[in-house]
């Protein structure tokens, strides 16, 4: 005679082998209280109940006819689904629980509660479907969860409304649109012990990009109270970007993003046994301090890499801390469904050409620009006020936003972080949003054209009507392989995850000035000086901006590494090389505070710029903060891989004087692995070619400054613009004698720029000299690869290394 199925099953009963008795949510819990208890993940305490009770459950009320026949009227088109549901659920609430499977529930509550130490223990309940987070599948929100839960009536209870919620509209939906026989999805019930989030904060974490699929970092969003309000995105949750790989190297601290979040509110215990949660207004003081401190970011970094580890894929997981004894949990994890299963090879570019003006902005879902009129909802009962193919643009949604969002072109929320619902799903249908917008229903007018795009980088921009754009596709596996080394031209951090599936050999130019201009936003010299700012605009942006810092520079030096801290990752360990700062003085000015210390040039190409800078009384304070944060990027973050670039730097005597300061602010070339590089864009870098390569380790030939001062033609003049010309014999000259210059010398030579995607005939000439590397914008990177294959194809022969 075999033995009866179990009722109730211990998280340490069960694994991931285990979906069909407890669902995915529960076989996951036990998978990690039985395996990575050892690498120091804490799960809390619980039980499940088991498929065979859901059953044992509908057959004591004979309920399997009663969904059968509501089910076959619906789809026969007798019943609406909302009609459905409501029969449906109704019938579930009102049965009563057989003996002994209330009896099995109340003796595993009571087991728990001792283990625990505390009668009538405040539990979490769960459900979780027998067919859950499969890779096909994923059920996840479509049943219901219940917090606080307290005392074994007030359980079996919950265990009932989780029941009665396999049938919401959105999942009877869902099950019918997957394929899903609604009489053999049976619900298991998790019951947790609570952790006491509501004293401290909560949120979700992936152990992957979720907009690019970059899968070094890992990603956590946190607010202050229980989890429910970041996973529903009812808030703007705290953000950060950690790299996995340097996790475990001594000293450093690789947190690569740190964005604060709004954190209006925060879900806590109430006393109201009907509603066990309750929503309040978070304080002054909790919205302007992260959630977690950096060593519980790393903590829970660490536990994301041994759960991906085990699982042996990327993950989707939860956390909480409890705020009574500090400890932190992990309370789920299930399989990321939608980056981990993109191809690798195909990626798009769009370039918008056109544009009204910025209507709003938030956190970037996607990669696409849509455009199309505005159609705001505030409830998902209003969805047949929605126009196919239009823009969504609501408060925030849960699962039962579901079947409007399907219809939309694009979705915009006025809360929510990367992990909410809202771009949970829009990643899942492949629709690009912008949530976390705060004001979204406020500026966005119904029947309003607008475009959205998120295709900038981390950012997402609502424009004024329909834009101009174009989309490029982009096949990296078509990339052929060459000799020459093909880099990227990278400025702006947010976007440089986009591009970690392209085989390039690193970054050849990320340009230190676009993170200065859009990242810090104040001069330097402002922040070093601020006591000389005398303009009340620009005092007043810049204590805005500096809040929370005591001292005004660090917000220079952290906002600057951590900018540059992604693509220097994005491609970690090969070089990126990163320009010092370039502004010319009417640029500099135009930074806030930057009026004041910029003197006034007739022209500034020629004037007060690059390596004149640094060891200038006027800038060397601000050069010596530069400086901290490509320590603080190298040293700090781990990120060795970095190398510093020198531009226009104009005499030999110069290029030392540079070095001194370099040294002076603790980057000494050759020390830790620090190779110093040169930019090639004035004639007297080539005529003194050889001098210079004894004091750096490369020249990057800057081919527009280059053509510039070798023509006498300013790169800027419509008139003369026929006379600028990359391969004019001149230009072709300078760079030819510098390759050769460099090689005998020992050290590397590289271009930037995008002639050699425009002109292959100039990329043939590139090889045909032997030049080291080529630098271009990811767009042209495939071209230029072809490009430069076939030169080298041609050449017959491989172009020669310098080690």
């Amino acid at each position: 005679m075999s033995k009866p199925a179990p009722l109730i099953l211990g998280f340490e009963s069960v694994d991931r082998t285990s979906v069909a008795q407890v669902g995915g949510k529960n076989a996951s819990l036990g998978e990690m209280v039985r395996n990575l208890g050892g690498r120091g993940v804490r799960v809390p305490p619980g039980f499940a109940t088991t498929a065979e009770a859901y059953w044992r459950f509908l057959d004591a009320s004979s309920l399997r006819p009663v969904i059968a026949a509501a089910i076959s009227d619906w789809t026969m088109g007798k019943t609406s689904l909302p009609d459905t549901g409501a029969r449906l659920r109704a019938a579930l609430l009102a049965a009563p629980w057989p003996e002994e499977s209330a009896e099995a529930i109340r003796a595993a509550y009571r087991d728990l509660c001792a283990r625990i130490g505390r009668p009538d223990a405040d539990v979490a309940v769960r459900s979780s479907a027998t067919a859950e987070d499969l890779p096909d599948a994923s059920f996840a929100g479509q049943q219901e969860s219940f917090l606080n839960i307290r005392g074994e009536a007030a359980l079996l209870e919950a265990c009932r409304r989780c029941y009665a919620s396999l049938f919401t509209d959105r999942a009877i939906s869902y099950r019918q649109t997957k394929g899903f026989d609604h009489l053999r999805v049976a619900l298991s019930i998790g019951v947790q012990q609570m952790v006491r989030s509501d004293l401290a904060g909560a949120g979700v974490m992936f152990s992957i990009d979720t907009e690019t699929g970059f899968d070094k970092v890992v990603l956590i969003n946190g607010a202050w109270g229980l989890g429910e309000n970041v996973v529903q995105g009812a808030v703007d949750p705290d953000e950060h970007q950690v790299f996995k790989p340097l996790l475990d190297q001594p000293g450093t601290v690789p947190i690569l993003e740190k964005r604060l979040g709004g954190k209006a509110l925060k879900m806590i215990y109430a006393q109201d046994g009907e509603h066990p949660t309750r929503n309040i207004p978070t304080t002054p003081a909790e919205r302007s301090a992260f959630v977690l401190a950096d060593t519980e970011v790393l903590a829970l970094s660490r536990w994301a890499v041994a759960i991906e580890a085990h699982y042996g894929c990327p993950m989707d997981m939860e956390w909480a801390k409890d705020g009574e004894s500090g400890e932190i949990f992990i309370v789920q994890a299930r399989p990321e469904t939608v980056q981990s299963r993109l191809g690798s090879g195909a990626l798009r570019s769009f370039r918008i050409n056109s544009r009204g003006a910025l209507l709003v902005t938030g956190l970037a879902i996607g990669d696409a620009v849509v455009a199309g009129q505005v159609c705001r909802i505030d409830s998902p009962r209003d969805i047949d006020r929605f126009v196919d193919g239009a823009i969504l643009v609501t408060t925030a949604t849960d699962p039962d936003w579901v079947p409007i969002m399907k219809r939309a072109a694009a979705i915009v929320t006025d809360h929510g972080g990367r992990t909410s619902h809202a771009a949970i799903v829009s990643r899942e249908l492949g629709l690009p949003a912008i949530v976390g917008t705060e004001t979204a229903t406020q500026d966005l007018q119904a029947g309003q054209e607008v475009t959205v795009s998120c295709a900038e980088g981390d950012e997402g921009f609502v424009y004024e009507g329909r834009a101009q754009f174009e989309t490029r596709a982009l096949d990296a596996s078509a990339a052929p392989e060459t000799t020459t080394q093909i880099m990227l031209n990278l400025a702006n951090p947010a976007a440089a995850f986009r591009w970690w599936r392209l085989p390039a050999d690193g970054v050849g130019l990320a340009r230190m000035e676009f993170v200065v201009s859009n990242h810090v936003k104040i001069h330097p010299m402002a922040l070093v000086r601020f006591e000389a700012v005398e303009d009340p605009e620009a005092r007043a942006a810049i204590e805005a901006l500096t809040a929370g810092y005591v001292d005004r520079t660090e917000y220079f030096v952290e906002r600057l590494s951590r900018g540059l801290s992604r693509i220097a990752a994005a491609f970690h360990p090969k070089p990126v090389i990163i320009r010092m700062s370039d502004f010319k003085t009417n640029e500099y000015a135009n930074l806030i505070g930057g009026a004041r210390f910029e003197p006034k040039e007739e022209n500034p190409m020629l004037g007060f710029r690059g390596a004149s800078r640094y060891y200038s009384p006027r800038y060397r304070e601000g050069f010596a903060l530069e400086c901290r944060a490509i320590r603080r990027l190298r040293e700090d973050l781990g990120l060795r891989n970095v190398i510093v670039m020198i531009p226009f730097c104009r005499t030999v005597d110069e290029a030392r004087r540079v070095l001194e300061v370099l040294a002076e602010n603790g980057l000494v070339r050759g020390e830790e692995g620090l190779q110093v590089y040169v930019m090639c864009e004035i004639p007297s870098n080539v005529i003194l070619a050889r001098q210079f390569a004894e004091l750096f380790d490369g020249f990057s030939i800057g081919s527009n400054d280059l053509t510039q001062l070798t023509l006498g033609v300013d790169r800027d003049s419509g008139e003369l613009a026929e006379l600028f010309n990359e391969q004019d014999p001149a230009v072709e000259w300078m760079i030819d004698q510098v390759i050769v210059s460099a090689h005998d010398a020992g050290v590397k030579v590289g271009l930037c720029g995008e002639a050699p995607s425009n002109h292959p005939e100039f990329a043939q000439f590139l090889v045909q000299r032997g030049i080291d590397s080529i630098s271009v914008n990811p767009d042209s990177f495939v071209a230029v690869k072809a490009a430069v294959a076939a030169a080298e194809e041609t050449a017959h022969r491989t172009p020669r290394r310098i080690p």
